[in-house]
């Protein structure tokens, strides 16, 4: 386990108390935000508060700030505006004005679907947008009453507050990286020339558009990808683009990766602008290891695994590159069956913020069924979806059964039935807490093992 002080996340129910009282106390005041809380709440089975970006306090809010963690943020704002966050807990940050709201009201909030404008026509509502298209940050006014300001914000790999005007040839720019990786080709015959291809897609995008556009774009292809062939995603999908909110609520993405790509995949999410968190070392027996991965502008996470032999527990398996080993473990039998989740697989699973028993039994009255949560703590609930089973190509099933890595049974039932491919993760945080927990992670990957369920069943 990765004892770098720095990552062991701090439990921040001060600062997260201090931010739910100022939001409660917007609601009360702000009827339209008010009645968007109660529907997120019934038909798409999220909290209000896991969709704010920002609100907006006077400066008497600055020493209570200060005393529960938030520091200042060096960022593009407008003139006399201090932005505060938290940069030990997920939580919203605070714009501090000198005609902010007083006494801990705020006299601004603003929420984050995934595309402003699929919220304004989801709800009917036409008002000016502030930053034309193909800005990094969009803002446009929702509902104006009893001295709030009810907003909605766009961000493109972009933290600060201010709203662009793009010249024509920038906005094209964007566009054109979007394409680009719309239509990156995933599978190729020889996996070293899907690598090849994916990496120049990168070069020919960063030529266009900066990192952490690129990172945002990029990531809204895989969540499309993923959601493409995981039928509990569309229904959640679907029913969060009812209130125009999309994958919003995203807390990260996961992906597996096979031990001869892993030190690839790590230099792919380097030039995506990706830094390095906590590593996981589940030892020995549980055979696995994670390299968690933070986009900071983008506010992308990535949780990346790895099979690892009992000797590997001890180095930087992320900075070294991984021998072939003598067999496959949880994840690289996963990605033997499937591929890569950066190339032909896709993310093995998405994970978003949900009030966790009301999205489980709503998902319930879908027809999708949910798992036993693999953590079940006051400050972190987790739990996946039942497994999207994918037909596996028979050539990869011979290679694995000819090697002896799985059992002539488990061949045949794959080559009927598949095997277990992806999920949708429900995951409640409180605290702020931005960690993982790493018994919880093990008793997952554990259950999920693909000879473990006879290849998914």
């Amino acid at each position: 386990m990765n004892t770098d002080l720095h990552f062991d996340w701090p439990l921040c129910y001060d600062a997260e108390r201090l931010l739910n009282e100022a939001v409660t106390a917007f609601l009360r005041k702000n009827p339209v935000a008010q009645q968007l809380a109660a529907r997120m709440r019934e038909q798409t089975g999220t909290e209000f508060f896991e969709w704010v970006d920002h609100l907006v306090l006077g400066t008497d809010a600055v020493e209570a700030l200060q005393a529960v963690g938030f520091v200042v943020e060096s960022v593009q704002a407008p003139p006399d505006t201090t932005v505060f966050w938290h940069p030990r807990a997920m939580l919203p940050r605070v714009l501090i004005r000198r005609d902010g709201g007083r006494g801990g009201f705020p006299s601004v909030l603003a929420i984050r679907p995934e595309v402003l404008v699929d919220f304004l026509a989801a709800h009917d509502l036409a008002p000016r947008i502030e930053g034309s298209i193909g800005s990094r940050f969009r803002r446009a006014l929702v509902h104006q009453e009893n001295g709030t300001r009810f907003e909605v914000v766009e961000r493109s790999g972009n933290r600060g507050f201010l709203p662009g005007e793009p010249s024509p040839a920038e906005v094209l720019a964007g566009l054109r990286a979007r394409e680009l990786w719309r239509t990156r080709k995933r599978d190729f015959e020889d996996e070293r020339a899907a690598i090849q291809h994916a990496f120049a897609r990168l070069q020919e995008i960063l030529h266009l558009v900066d990192q952490d556009e690129a990172c945002d774009a990029f990531f809204f292809e895989e969540r499309r990808y993923w959601q493409a062939r995981n039928r509990a995603a569309k229904v959640q999908k679907s029913r969060q683009d009812q209130l125009g909110l999309g994958w919003g609520n995203h807390d990260h993405h996961t992906f597996r990766c096979s031990r001869q790509n892993f030190a690839v995949l790590m230099t792919f999410l380097d030039r995506l602008g990706f830094q390095k968190r906590e590593r996981f070392y589940a030892g020995a027996e549980a055979g696995w290891g994670a390299q968690i991965l933070e986009q900071p502008t983008a506010g992308i996470v990535v949780f990346a695994d790895v099979d690892l032999m009992p000797e590997e527990t001890t180095i930087d398996f992320s900075a070294h590159p991984l021998p072939a080993a003598p067999y496959l473990r949880t994840v690289g039998l996963w990605c033997a069956l499937h591929g890569d989740s950066f190339l032909q697989a896709g993310m093995h699973h998405l994970e978003a913020r949900f009030d966790f028993e009301r999205l489980r039994q709503q998902l319930s009255e879908e027809g999708v069924v949910t798992m036993r949560p693999f953590s079940d703590f006051a400050f972190l609930r987790q739990a996946f979806t039942e497994g999207e089973r994918w037909k596996v190509r028979p050539a990869r099933v011979e290679v694995l059964c000819q090697a002896g890595l799985i059992t002539s049974e488990q061949a045949d039932r794959s080559h009927h039935e598949g095997a277990i491919g992806s999920h949708l993760e429900n995951l409640q945080r409180k605290g702020g807490f931005k960690g993982f927990n790493q018994h919880s992670v093990s008793a997952i990957i554990a259950a999920t093992d693909p000879r473990r369920a006879q290849l998914g069943h």
